[in-house]
């Protein structure tokens, strides 16, 4: 890398101190206004860095191009792309991030809420950190390093190839989108404006590592409706629905099959709510496998149990509806090897040792490969998400940062 000053911690500590939740709740796109404050902002840093073409469409999402400095005409257009929202889950408003310079490897209290410690013992990729500046909120907000690092290691790796013309590229692409966090960063992309063979969402934990495989996901939506009577007068009439879907929750296992009992390539059956009265109750889960045939084997599974529990309430019914989410990226990757394996290359280019892994979740990139745009997803040094403990060092981001210049050299260099 040259002499070209590290802009990354500057730009990260602006972007994360403007509140860009996103609501689930929301039929609009994007579902908060507040997302584009952040997206404008980077919209007009984008032209005034010389990208000339940046900027903010109506559902929320930045386009931006880096034209080609290459005589090569066959380098494919590759795409770097973020998100701006943050988790509904934390407070996003009014960030206040801490520095914690040259980290000596003791606890850090986070000083707006003393009961906030962040502790090796219980984040063990710290134990690589030590002498490193740490980043955290001051413990009543998350950070926001999920997905603003990202943003901002994608804003610096622009500065600096703009600032290197020497490192031949060819035309990159910048997508920043929103509602990410509630699963529609994608729900309003222009892949053909866009204009991208393939992409890489800058969206990951750990230093060194690439994520090209995801869950694959579907909701379960059960509609239970029961038999409603006067209380006074219900005996052998009577079949509450709430009392219905108490025997379902209570009959799912209790040690498999749940987040909460499983891990690496393991998939679960997730109740995430419940909604109701004596007479309709609704259930909602979500169903996560890395293989469609998990996916169908799990919801066959929570539907016996639903058929078997019905038996008891002669006179209920309840309708079984699936909704699909995502799929695993790998079913796309695997017919682009060069697109992981050149993100290896660059990590490992980078001074790192490359660590492959797959996502018990799912990313934009998800979405975006199958839609077209085959799209692992690199490191951007966020840890503990959507949590008032979320912590990203700068010496990561810088090292992201390196990786994605990389990336657009090799590309060049393999065309």
């Amino acid at each position: 890398m040259s002499s070209t000053p590290s802009t990354v911690l500057e730009r990260f500590l602006q972007y994360v101190q403007i509140d860009t939740q996103s609501d689930p709740n929301s039929t609009t796109q994007p579902s908060t206004e507040k997302q584009k404050d952040l997206s404008r902002l980077l919209t007009t840093e984008l032209f005034e860095m010389g990208v000339l073409d940046a900027h903010l469409d109506e559902y929320g999402y930045v386009y931006a191009t880096l034209p080609a400095n290459t005589n090569k005409l066959n380098v494919p257009v590759i795409c770097f792309c973020s998100h701006v929202d943050t988790s509904p889950d934390c407070s996003g408003k009014g960030v206040k991030p801490i520095v914690h310079t040259r980290w000596d490897g003791s606890d850090i209290v986070l000083p707006d809420d003393a009961t906030q410690v962040l502790r090796q013992s219980e984040h063990p990729d710290l134990q690589a950190q030590i002498g490193n500046d740490i980043v955290t909120a001051s413990g009543t907000t998350l950070l926001g390093a999920d997905n603003k690092a990202g943003v901002a290691e994608i804003m610096d790796a622009v500065y600096f190839l703009i600032n290197n013309p020497d490192i031949k590229h060819g035309t990159i692409k910048i997508l920043f989108t929103p509602d990410e966090e509630i699963g529609r960063g994608t729900a309003k992309v222009d892949l053909e404006k866009l204009g991208a063979a393939f992409g890489y969402t800058i969206d990951g934990e750990s230093l060194g590592t690439l994520e090209d495989e995801t869950f694959s996901a579907d909701a379960v939506k059960i509609t239970i409706y029961g038999v409603s009577t006067h209380p006074g007068f219900a005996k052998g009439k009577l079949e509450n629905a709430l009392k219905i879907a108490a025997d379902v929750l209570a009959a799912l296992p209790k040690d498999t099959l749940s987040p909460e009992t499983t891990e690496e390539m393991e998939g679960f059956i997730h109740p995430t709510n419940i909604e109701g009265i004596l007479e309709k109750v609704t259930l909602g889960f979500i169903i996560r496998d890395f293989s469609e045939a998990g996916l169908h084997e799990k919801e066959n599974y929570l539907k016996a149990l639903l058929d078997k529990i019905l038996v008891n309430y002669p006179n209920s019914r309840a309708n079984f509806e699936v909704v699909e989410q995502y799929r695993n990226m790998k079913e796309v990757l695997d017919q682009h090897p060069q697109v992981s394996e050149y993100a290896l290359e660059a990590i490992q280019r980078s001074g790192l040792t490359p660590m492959r892994r797959s996502i018990r979740g799912g990313t934009d990139g998800s979405r975006l490969s199958f839609m077209g745009l085959p799209c692992p997803n690199i490191f951007a040094g966020e840890h503990a998400f959507h949590s008032k403990l979320e912590w990203v060092s700068l010496q990561d981001m810088q090292k992201a940062v390196e990786v994605i210049v990389n990336l657009c050299r090799i590309w060049e260099e393999k065309a």
